[in-house]
């Protein structure tokens, strides 16, 4: 994979990815900088995709391998840009609620918060660490990655160092802040997810079924009715041969967001990136 320089081309190429031993029965990690590098090719995505059409292309989509939709809240509760990787993403299934969830989840967004209250100001994040990805590329929302948090959370859950800081522009501030971002090991069970924050209360997501393009077709990423990728059709080890490209079944981490700062509890957790959580 290229190494991450700061910028990003107009039309941005999807990296290589290595290829999954298919002895393994587990996703391949990626360095920090690998991840970095996915958060800015994403973001440009979806700053790039008709959402017009990937939303009505998601809803098609519903009963295909990938998001576990359980009822229509599934789709509801998410904006269109989520929504158009119903094929390629997968949803931790909400839990019965247990004795305590409630309250154990609350400690953690009350800890989320108390520990970001600094970062309201954008230039102590960069002091303490985080890098934010591709500044210069206009985004609607934008990831201030932290390396060492993000080594960290593949083996223990600390609601004091999220992997990343979410901001968004707005006309009075260039950096407001909205949320963070934790993640967690690809190989950490749903048990142990719901260990660090209940599954009854809120859900992880991973991407899933990613067919990548063989060199000759990159350009499809970009196109109206992409084949490949996170908002392509293919979405299944078979298909994706038949078009000469590299399924993988799993990507990248384990991944939820914190938007600490809605005043409904119900949003916090929200799984809708096209809505500011600023207020």
């Amino acid at each position: 994979m290229p190494a991450f320089n700061g910028t990003l081309r107009a039309t941005p190429e999807l990296p290589r990815f290595p290829r999954v031993n298919e002895k393994q029965h587990r996703p391949f990690q990626l360095s920090f900088k690998d991840t970095v590098a996915f958060t800015l090719i994403f973001g440009a995505a979806l700053l790039t995709v008709p959402l017009g059409h990937a939303w009505q292309q998601s809803q098609q989509q519903g009963s295909m391998p990938g998001m576990d939709m359980h009822s229509h809240d599934d789709m509801g509760s998410m904006g269109p840009s989520m929504a158009a990787m119903a094929g390629h993403m997968y949803m931790t299934p909400l839990r019965s609620k247990q004795p305590g969830d409630l309250e154990k989840a609350k400690a953690v967004v009350a800890e989320v918060k108390a520990t970001i209250e600094r970062y309201k100001d954008y230039r102590k994040a960069l002091l303490d660490g985080y890098v934010i990805a591709n500044p210069k590329f206009k985004q609607p929302q934008y990831h201030f990655m932290n390396q060492a948090n993000t080594r960290e959370a593949d083996l223990r859950f600390d609601p004091s160092k999220p992997t990343a800081l979410l901001y968004r522009r707005t006309p009075k501030q260039e950096y407001k802040l909205e949320g963070v971002m934790f993640t967690a090991s690809p190989d950490a069970t749903e048990d142990e997810l719901n260990e660090r924050i209940p599954l009854s209360i809120a859900r992880w997501h991973r991407h899933i079924n990613y067919c990548e393009a063989p060199e000759d077709r990159i350009s499809d990423y970009q196109s109206a009715h992409p084949k490949f990728g996170m908002f392509g059709s293919i979405n299944t080890e078979e298909a994706c041969k038949a078009e000469r490209g590299i399924f993988h079944a799993h990507m990248f981490t384990w991944m939820i967001h914190i938007f600490p700062y809605e005043p409904d509890f119900k949003e916090v957790f929200s799984m809708n990136d096209d809505v500011a959580h600023v207020h």
